[in-house]
């Protein structure tokens, strides 16, 4: 085992180590090859100072055209000794220079020799020994692979930075992608889990989906025993789609059918088929096909697949991406060229089938869309137990006390709950995480970190301590808003305060619902206006909710007498890239003046309950100013409990009637008389 844990620590060879060290051995010949370099002097430097100072060994013209300069051993410490010069070679050729003309070099050379040996000290034997200026000598080097060596030198360079540069791009040899470099551009970059794989993933393993797993099973079993469809002639659909909000478990349930059906399992994604050279995304499309044929039976997962599979452009000239649509086209090809039997299923994943091409949805290509929809209340529970297994937990935790508590969590943010949870009970030294640390990680998932230190005066913390009660009331006392959980005025992210509602996970929702809950929505600022008199900033996103909500009943779910029964929604996407509305401008006012109505209407709503329960507000809003938070049973204390259907407020506060409204109502009554 110990060999092993070595091995697996070992770093891994790779081919740029090998580049490195040529470079590395080229460079350190080139600058530390030898104990210095040769300084570069002139003519006059030579002739002035180096010949009369008896310090020259040699002079030596190298190809006609260098002259080097050689000093006695015993004199290189004394020029070594000056700044400029304290870099020259101990052996060797200390000085170098270009001569220009080799004739009249020797001749200047000549005279200058002359004239400093007749000046040596006394002419004597041993003063010319030690003095005399040397003559010149001549070589010719023949070297000239290494000057052409580094003549070339950069452009080699440039090779090689390309060369490793393309494999990069194409993930290439030390980039993951193999053998191949730059000619692996257009092989598909798909995962393949295969039957020997550690990595398993079953239905057991995916908790929840009850629905969803028994409409997958039907590729499981075709999987498994296809002879039993091929016999009566039926055919198992080739692609099924799988689409749903993000996180709810799209990617983990196909791999949880590859696991069942034991067969090879390619994963990839549809941005892997985007790349910046034109046809590479085709080429990618046909490789992994030509490889799912190799491994059928088997499955092919593209997620994501709306990178690539977006409605293609009516008009090309218009925010059109050729490569884009050719890799849609041949992808388009592939599922509906391979044969029925040939035992390759796709499967894909996608938040947007709205924006997909009509061509990819048909009738033997993605046969069926699979909803994989946010966990009721059930598969909640399942998800937690899952994600509860490897953490510490309080015995007396309860699981379902935690699925109740976050209603519309995918489960991405189940386990980032108990994540996070799991963090913040080590930050607090415990043992074991509890409930309140549950609780805590939601309500920093959902309003983001408390921010304590952040200043407030008292007349802002007055406000929006009568603010939030003003949430809390109209919530509470209304029948079909969302009861309250937690109100809090300790600033969270970029919130002042907050309020934590436990809302019913409905279906369907009826006028009056969402009547009620946007007129919780105003109950701050209505709150603000009854107390203080005046409104402030703090209720913006409030209001861009309540306009948001409103907007949607009247536009979209036909909620307004004066409008109709119309909806104004796209289902397809495509109304994104239209330059107008699908409506004139009349009917845009008109929506505009019926949001107006029943936003004011909602408003009246609101401070029609506060007003009626205003001691009860006060309470609360001093209650918060004392301890910050409060709970449903400080509600419950100060309103008494919650009567559900006991009081329908918005009965006395009706729309008002359009004049058309009113000749319908008179023309019922004349019908109804004449019968």
């Amino acid at each position: 085992m110990a060999n092993e844990k070595r091995n697996t620590l070992r770093p891994r060879f790779n081919i740029y180590w090998m580049w490195g060290i040529i470079i590395a051995v080229i460079l350190g010949w080139a600058y530390f090859g030898e104990s210095g370099r040769q300084s570069r002097i002139s003519w006059d430097a030579l002739r002035d100072t180096l010949m009369p100072s008896g310090d020259l060994q040699r002079v030596q013209i190298v190809n006609r055209e260098v002259a080097e300069v050689w000093l006695r051993p015993g004199t290189v410490a004394k020029y070594k000794a000056q700044e400029r010069y304290k870099y020259i070679p101990t052996k060797g050729p200390q000085f170098y220079f270009n001569i220009g003309s080799l004739e009249k070099f020797e001749n200047d050379y000549q005279a200058a020799r002359d004239s400093i040996n007749r000046r040596t000290i006394g002419g004597t034997a041993a003063g010319r020994e030690q003095g005399e200026v040397p003559g010149l000598t001549f070589e010719n080097d023949n070297s000239g692979w290494g000057t052409l060596f580094w003549q070339a030198l950069p452009f080699i360079a440039i090779v090689v930075f390309w060369i490793i540069l393309m494999r990069r791009m194409s993930g290439g040899a030390g980039g993951g992608g193999g053998a191949g470099g730059v000619f692996s551009v257009g092989k598909a970059k798909a995962r393949l889990f295969d039957k020997d794989n550690d990595q398993k993933v079953t239905f057991k393993d995916v908790a929840g989906l009850e629905e969803v797993k028994i409409q997958v099973m039907e590729v499981v079993d075709f999987l498994r025993n296809p002879g039993k469809y091929s016999e009566l002639g039926g055919k198992i659909p080739k692609g099924a789609l799988l689409v749903g909000p993000p996180g709810t478990g799209k990617t983990l349930l196909a791999k949880a059918v590859a696991g069942e059906a034991n067969v090879p399992f390619f994963s990839i994604s549809g941005s892997d088929f985007v790349e910046m050279f034109v046809g590479v995304g085709a080429s990618r499309v046909r490789d992994l096909f030509k490889q799912a044929k190799e491994k059928a039976p088997c499955i092919v997962f593209i997620d994501e697949i709306d990178a690539i599979g977006r409605a293609r452009s009516k008009n090309s000239g218009w925010s059109s991406n050729d490569e884009r649509e050719n890799t849609l086209n041949q992808l388009l090809t592939e599922m509906d060229g391979f044969g029925t039997n040939a035992g390759v299923i796709i499967l894909a994943a996608t938040n947007r089938a709205d924006i997909l091409d009509k061509a990819l949805l048909r009738a033997g290509r993605f046969d069926r869309q699979i909803e994989v929809g946010l966990p009721d209340i059930k598969e909640r529970a399942e998800i937690f137990a899952v994600h509860l297994k490897k953490l510490k937990l309080d015995p007396d935790l309860d699981t379902d006390f935690l699925a109740r508590q976050t209603p519309g969590f995918s489960g991405a943010d189940i386990a980032n709950v108990c994540n996070e949870a799991a963090l913040i009970a080590a930050r607090k030294n415990k043992k074991q995480v509890e409930r309140q640390d549950f609780m805590d990680a939601v309500d920093r998932i959902i309003g983001g970190l408390e921010r304590k230190n952040k200043i407030l005066t008292d007349v802002e913390r007055r406000a929006i301590a009568y603010h939030e009660a003003g949430h809390a009331t109209v919530s509470w006392m209304l029948k079909w808003a969302d009861p309250l959980l937690k109100v809090t005025i300790i600033p969270r992210g970029k919130a002042l305060g907050a309020a934590w509602y436990l809302p019913d996970e409905r279906q369907i929702t009826t006028r009056e619902q969402m009547t009620h809950e946007i007129a919780s929505l105003l109950g701050g600022r209505a709150s603000e206006e009854l107390t203080f008199g005046e409104i402030s900033s703090g209720a913006l996103s409030d209001l861009e909710r309540a306009t948001k909500q409103a907007y949607a009943m009247v536009a979209y779910y036909g909620m307004s007498r004066a409008v109709g029964h119309r909806s104004f929604y796209d289902s397809t996407g495509q109304s994104e890239m239209a330059f107008g509305k699908p409506y004139s401008e009349e009917t845009a006012r008109l929506i505009d003046d019926e949001v107006n109505t029943l936003l004011k209407e909602c408003y009246q709503l609101a401070k029609q309950v506060l007003w009626e329960q205003r001691e009860g507000l006060r309470q609360l809003a001093e209650l918060l100013l004392e301890r910050e938070v409060i709970f449903t049973e400080d509600l419950e204390r100060i309103f008494g409990k919650r009567q559900e259907g006991a009081r329908n407020p918005l009965d006395s506060v009706q729309p008002a009637a359009t004049e058309a409204d009113k000749t319908e109502a008179k023309t019922e009554e004349g019908s109804a008389n004449e019968s």
